[in-house]
C-alpha cells in the first residue's frame, strides 16, 4: 500500500513515473540497473566518481569547450566526477563549488558554498586569481515527483548558474549547464543565446535514454552593447565590403542588410558575434 512503500522516481522525457516498491526491491532494482550500465562500470574501472564524467568528456569531444591550460569552475560539483574530467582536460586551475563537501581531488580547489551567493563569486575569483575560461554545471534539484515543479526548479537552478557564469567568465569564455526539458526550456535556451555567440542543446550518448536532461553548450560570452532581439534606432554610417550598411553603437559595428549610407532606420538585432552584429530593417524613418 502507498505510504508503507518507498518511492523510486525515474526520469522520463516529459514527466516522472512513480514506482512503488518495497525497500529491498528498490535496492535490487538500482543495483541491477547499475551493474548493466556501461558507463557506470566504466567509471568504476577508470576511477571516476560518477558515470556523468563521460557526459562531459563527450560534450568536450564534440564542442571543444575546455582547452589545455583553461581555468575551469564547476558549480554544484559534488561528488566530483566533472572536476576530475576538467583537471584531466585542462591542467589549469580548477575550482569546484557545492553545498555538500567534496572529497579532495589532486590539483583541484573546492569550496562548500552556495552557487547563488554573491560571496561565492569572490571566493572563486580569489582562488583562480582572476576570471574563469570555462564554467560548467551538472547540478540537479532534489526531485519531488511533480514534473512541472521539478522542471521549474531545474530551470531556476540553471538560471542561477548562468548568472554566476556571467560574473565569473572572461570575455568569450564558455559555459555548459544541465537543464531538464519541458515548457520553460526554450525560454531558458533563448536567454543563453542572448549572452553567447554560439549555443547548442545537446544530449551526449552517456545520458540515459529515459532521461529528460539535456545540456546547453554555450561558447564565447558576449560583452557587446547589443543583444539578439534588441530593437534600435540607428543611422547608417558607411557601406561594408558586402554592400550592406554599417551602423555603430558605442563603437560596436552592426551590419544592416539592404541598408544605404545615411539612412535612419529602426532595426532588430538578428545575431551577435564577438566583434559585430547582424540586423534587419523594421522601418525606414526617412
Amino acid at each position: 500500500m502507498k505510504g508503507k512503500h518507498d518511492v523510486l522516481l525515474r526520469e522520463c522525457p516529459a514527466y516522472l513515473v512513480e514506482i512503488h516498491l518495497y525497500p529491498s526491491a528498490i535496492l535490487l532494482n538500482t543495483m541491477a540497473r547499475d551493474q548493466k550500465d556501461y558507463y557506470y562500470r566504466l567509471a568504476k574501472e577508470e576511477g571516476y566518481r560518477a558515470r556523468s564524467a563521460y557526459k562531459l568528456l563527450q560534450v568536450n569531444e564534440k564542442f571543444n569547450i575546455i582547452k589545455r591550460g583553461d581555468n575551469v569552475v564547476d558549480l554544484g560539483a559534488a561528488p566530483g566526477g566533472w572536476l576530475q574530467v576538467a583537471a584531466k582536460l585542462s591542467g589549469g586551475k580548477i575550482v569546484g563549488v557545492d553545498l555538500e563537501g567534496i572529497a579532495p581531488i589532486p590539483g583541484v580547489k573546492t569550496f562548500q558554498a552556495d552557487i547563488t551567493s554573491e560571496s561565492t563569486v569572490d571566493l572563486v575569483k580569489e582562488a583562480l586569481g582572476g576570471d574563469a575560461d570555462v564554467v560548467i554545471c551538472d547540478a540537479a534539484p532534489n526531485l519531488t515527483g511533480v514534473w512541472h515543479r521539478d522542471h521549474a526548479v531545474s530551470v531556476d537552478l540553471s538560471s542561477s548558474a548562468l548568472k554566476m557564469a556571467k560574473k565569473l567568465l572572461r570575455p568569450q569564455g564558455n559555459f555548459v549547464v544541465k537543464v531538464f526539458q519541458g515548457d520553460l526550456f526554450q525560454g531558458y535556451l533563448n536567454e543563453v543565446r542572448r549572452e553567447f555567440s554560439s549555443v547548442h542543446a545537446h544530449s551526449p550518448p552517456a545520458s540515459r535514454k529515459e532521461s529528460a536532461e539535456t545540456y546547453v553548450v554555450a561558447k564565447k560570452l558576449l560583452t557587446s552593447p547589443v543583444r539578439r532581439g534588441d530593437v534600435l534606432d540607428v543611422q547608417i554610417e558607411y557601406l561594408g565590403k558586402s554592400g550592406d550598411g554599417v551602423a555603430m553603437v558605442e563603437g560596436f559595428a552592426i551590419i544592416v542588410r539592404k541598408a544605404q549610407q545615411g539612412e535612419k532606420l529602426r532595426i532588430k538585432i538578428d545575431a551577435v558575434k564577438p566583434n559585430f552584429a547582424f540586423a534587419d530593417i523594421l522601418e525606414r524613418k526617412g
